[in-house]
């Protein structure tokens, strides 16, 4: 099932929307009185002060302020996690996963997006505001009377199956495997399911929100471009129940009741709104004589650290591609890296691991853990003839962080795990004829 949204275009622009005529206000932010006797309310999740080209903001205009809700308390935090991960000890091994499974819909059971989400690793310090936090969601059944916010960080969703509409404080998206949505901090949200079940992964970014890599001597165009990202136009509910709202602070999980939707905004206008991209539309730049060129030249999206040119945290994507380069060993070449990283897998076959490495599974290759090729995948790429080759089912991504990447008890000990993926590298034999 497919549905059709409107949005509105360009990365990080200073938007303004309203669902009613004449609900935004011209000229000033915070009038005395706003028609249809909504409330001003400012969103900030950068602080007052941080300079222009950083600073993100909204201003709502809603029917009540968020302040109209109960009393929070503690919740059970399931299998939810945040850095820094001390109930187990990170090893440097090489780890690779199976998809998480399903839930399973013959009991009657149900099962949302906040009781679906597992973590698989963090790094960095929740609470410092530093690093990166790595979950999946695995659900078959839309969030009904419950609203999401967290105040940690903010999400990258990468469905990898089904597809679900997130409906914000700003207004709707729509996302399917292909595409990916981003979520500011502390904007309050619900997952619904527009398929039986849905599956993807989550990056939750506690450092700087996202922006989008720097093109360097590519020059003007190319990577992803501004104009291809879409946010959400105004779209408000006047609900009321007993409703609750979760929210993530501080790495603990919190409920309070509220008796409306806090989907109340007949408008707003700013520059911290959630939204979508279609990965099919990243312009893949690469080689055209000889040699691999890093990852880094997949970049999408980046967060910044205090180090220039080290990410908290890049979001690296592989899609489909042509393969031209002479004389050259296509695949991912064999390193050891200062950065650490973390792959999934949205569709088809990633082209370093043929085998194991399957959609909706995962793999962590840590700060200087060594990785690369399998070794069917070398012998069959060192002896092929070389011919432009067309990568076209795949998919795949990777999270990298500048800050060690710390599996989860359930990540090391669960079901999930591959116990011998290090098996795929001891075929290696050696060649050495000098």
């Amino acid at each position: 099932m497919t549905i059709e949204l409107e949005y509105m275009t360009g990365f990080g622009n200073e938007f303004e929307t309203e669902a009613l005529p004449g609900a935004l206000p011209i000229g000033q932010f915070s009038p005395q009185k706003v028609k249809y006797d909504l409330y001003a309310e400012q969103f900030n999740v950068t602080a007052f002060t941080a300079p222009r080209c950083d600073n993100r903001r909204n201003w709502f205009y809603r029917i009540r302020p968020s302040v109209v809700q109960g009393e929070y308390e503690a919740i059970d935090n399931a299998l939810v996690r945040s850095a820094p991960i001390t109930e187990v000890i990170t090893p440097p091994t090489m780890l690779r996963w199976d998809p998480v499974p399903l839930p399973k819909s013959e009991s009657g059971s149900k099962t949302d997006f906040i009781d679906g989400l597992v973590t698989m690793a963090a790094n960095g310090s929740v609470n410092g505001q530093a690093g990166i936090g790595i979950h999946i969601y695995a659900v078959n059944s839309s969030m009904e009377g419950r609203y999401f916010c967290n105040a940690d960080g903010e999400l990258l969703f990468v469905p990898e199956l089904g597809e679900i509409i997130l409906h914000t404080e700003c207004g709707k998206l729509a996302i399917k495997a292909g595409e990916i949505a981003v979520i500011p901090r502390g904007i309050k949200f619900s997952v619904e399911l527009l398929t039986d079940t849905a599956r993807g992964y989550i990056c939750e970014n506690y450092g700087q929100p996202y922006v989008l890599a720097e093109r360097g001597p590519v020059g003007a165009n190319g990577f992803a471009n501004d104009r291809d990202f879409e946010y959400p136009i105004a779209c408000f509910e006047d609900k009321q129940g007993d409703f609750e709202l979760i929210t993530k602070f501080g790495g603990n999980l919190f409920r309070c009741d509220i008796g409306h939707s806090p989907f109340d905004v007949v408008a707003w206008t700013g520059n911290s709104a959630p939204y979508k991209y279609d990965l099919s539309r990243f312009n893949v730049i690469n080689t055209v004589s000889f040699d691999h060129p890093d990852p880094s030249i997949f970049t999408v999206l980046t967060s910044p650290s205090g180090t220039p040119g080290v990410a908290n945290v890049d979001f690296v994507v592989f899609p489909p591609r042509w393969m031209v380069a002479e004389n050259t060993f296509r695949p991912p070449y064999y390193h050891r890296n200062m950065m650490s990283e973390f792959m999934g897998l949205i569709e088809g076959v990633y082209d370093a691991k043929e085998h194991g490495f399957v959609p909706g599974g995962a793999s962590l290759h840590n700060c200087m853990s060594p990785h690369g090729p399998e070794a069917e995948v070398f012998e069959k790429a060192s002896n092929a003839e070389l011919a432009p080759q067309r990568y076209e089912n795949t998919m795949a991504f990777m999270f990298e962080s500048r800050y060690i990447i710390q599996p989860t008890k359930f990540a090391l000990e669960g079901k999930t795990r591959q116990p011998n993926y290090s098996k795929c590298w001891k075929a290696i034999k050696k060649k050495f004829t000098g």
